[in-house]
């Protein structure tokens, strides 16, 4: 089948074509949740979570490094137990659940683009959100952020699909329960965002649109039913064996988390914006634009329009103002953006596909520029040599990634040149899979810093002294990969870090006092007791020269690793 420029046909109308891209995208991306080292602190939180979950049995009470966990909800840890479970324990598989997550958000927004506005905007609205640069990364990450946005891009696309005009009274059901469904499974990924985001998109969307008859097609009686079913029986089983866990996860949680800096996440309001100029990379100069057009009245009735711009803006102002900021927040605005975005690449004119092309073809050429005059600066700095080396490591994968973008946004622009409807399909996909493998390169080029964090070049020197009575402790910092890594939990000295809470609980499980693990270190040796201790730099320094006994295993700059033993047990 003849797919050239010189058929001037669309490669939208193309099956073959579009199968082709489709086995390309997916190959890539199942490949690239294995490709890396799970990264601190997120990565290794969440799977040294799961893996305990796995090993104990015990799903009601979340644990990390065998410590009550309280800050989140079990759903990710459940999924990733599960994975566990079917396909043993390891990077590809702690990633899997957000790598489908990630999926199923796409499928969702292009398969409702295509329900309310034709399979042209299904296919584009997929295509903006498989390749933007933050929603590609993020869902190569394992953390909650890209979770939860799942669960609330179901909730949405439901929603629009329910309160579609051409719904039928069972498919609005239907929908509707689903959308209670996505809210519920939301919550339970990471808390009350879950529900107080869609319920307020709701409120302000109803005075904005002035559409007050879509409260009388929501379904509540059986809605709330089916939420709450969902929701209840966890928070209900995990408060009966954890009395302490409502206060801690619905006050310190929420409220505190929000209105205050008591996770020390403080970032100025503006912190999302160059976030998401970013992050949506390639669409950026279609984004503005896009947003405009959602403010045009969609006839009367529902105006999805409305509801998307209402939710991304709402949305990014929410986490804006609040005192507690991370990059994966505003991922829940993705999938509306992508769906605005489709619709402007299909309605609109080709001047803002111009700009997006533009402002890609420069991000490639002023990165790469950045990035072949970066190894003098780096050099200069003062830096341990090994960090030096790391650095230099990714300029190479760095150029390349630039490279693949501008020479993206070059084609791109050069299809723009003249107005025909299949050039500039073949612009869009030219933007898109240029910035997504770019995107993955990148990633993929971080993996020997991912590493070194992650002290995985440890870890053989590590197993070779491990005795099944070896005792680990981590003192002064918390090891968040290692422990996964090794399958084995850690006691922590004079560091309670996100796990002081639990700690409160369970006291007896770290070392408060240094002075208190020098003295037993001490009587371990004497004893001839297997026992390693994980050690900040700077505090194995202090110990060095307070003469505690210790023989290194290993070291670099983020930590000492220090064993009991006088001789190793190879040489025993």
């Amino acid at each position: 089948m003849n797919v050239s420029l010189g058929t001037k046909r669309s490669p939208f109308d193309s099956p073959w074509l579009l199968g082709v891209i489709l086995f390309g995208f997916l190959v890539i991306w199942f490949y690239m949740l294995g490709a890396r080292t799970l990264v601190p602190t997120d990565e290794g939180r969440y799977a040294e979570m799961a893996r305990e979950m796995f090993v104990t049995g015990d799903w009601i009470t979340p644990r990390l490094n065998g410590i009550k966990y309280f800050e989140k909800p079990p759903l990710q840890a459940w999924m990733n137990t599960i994975t566990f479970a079917l396909f043993g324990v390891g990077d590809l598989q702690a990633r899997l659940w957000t790598g489908l997550c990630g999926l199923l958000s796409i499928a969702a927004i292009g398969y409702t683009g295509n329900r309310l506005y034709g399979r042209r905007v299904g296919l584009v609205a997929a295509v903006v959100l498989g390749s933007s640069l933050l929603w590609a990364a993020s869902s190569h990450f394992n953390s909650l952020d890209l979770g939860v946005a799942a669960m609330l891009s179901i909730t949405l696309c439901a929603l629009l699909l329910a309160q579609h005009k051409d719904a039928s009274p069972e498919q609005q059901r239907n929908a509707m329960l689903i959308c209670w469904l996505g809210m519920a499974l939301a919550v339970l990924s990471k808390g009350l965002i879950g529900v107080v985001l869609p319920g307020a998109v709701l409120v302000i969307y109803t005075f904005v649109a002035r559409d007050w008859t879509i409260w009388t097609r929501l379904h509540l009686g059986k809605g709330l039913l089916l939420f709450f079913a969902v929701v209840t029986p966890w928070f209900v089983l995990v408060a009966m064996k954890n009395p302490e866990h409502p206060e801690f996860f619905f006050i310190h949680e929420h409220f505190q988390r929000f209105t205050s800096n008591v996770h020390k996440r403080y970032k100025p309001a503006t912190f999302f914006i160059p976030l998401l100029a970013i992050g949506i990379v390639p669409w950026l100069g279609v984004l503005l634009q896009s947003m405009a057009g959602a403010l045009k009245k969609e006839g009367r009735g529902f105006q999805p329009q409305k509801m998307l711009l209402v939710w991304s803006i709402f949305i990014f102002v929410f986490f804006s103002i609040s005192n507690s900021k991370l990059t994966g927040y505003i991922l829940p605005i993705f999938p509306s953006l992508a769906l605005l975005i489709a619709l402007q690449i299909e309605n609109g004119s080709r001047l803002h596909l111009k700009i997006a092309a533009v402002l890609l073809a420069l991000l490639g050429l002023f990165g790469g520029a950045a990035v072949l005059l970066a190894p003098p600066y780096l050099r200069a700095k003062a830096m341990p040599e090994i960090e030096i080396g790391l650095n230099l490591a990714i300029m190479h994968w760095a150029l390349a990634a630039c490279v693949m973008i501008l020479v993206g946004g070059v084609i791109a622009w050069r299809l723009l040149t003249a107005d025909s409807t299949y050039r500039k399909d073949w612009a869009v996909l030219s933007l898109a899979i240029s910035t997504y493998v770019a995107g993955q390169t990148l990633m993929l080029g971080y993996e020997p810093w991912g590493f070194y964090r992650a002290g995985l070049n440890h870890v053989a020197a590590i197993q070779a002294e491990l005795q099944p009575n070896t005792q680990l402790y981590s003192v002064g910092q918390y090891e968040q990969c290692l422990p996964f890594y090794l399958a084995r939990t850690m006691t922590l000295v004079e560091f309670p870090d996100e796990l002081a809470f639990g700690l409160q609980q369970e006291p007896h499980l770290w070392i408060e006092k240094r002075a208190d693990f020098v003295e037993r270190w001490k009587q371990q040796v004497n004893q001839g007791e297997s026992a390693i201790a994980l050690i900040n730099p700077r505090i194995y320094s202090e110990f060095v020269a307070q003469g505690v006994p210790m023989r290194v295993l290993a070291q670099n700059t983020k930590r000492v690793i220090v064993s009991s033993l006088r001789t190793s047990n190879q040489e025993k």
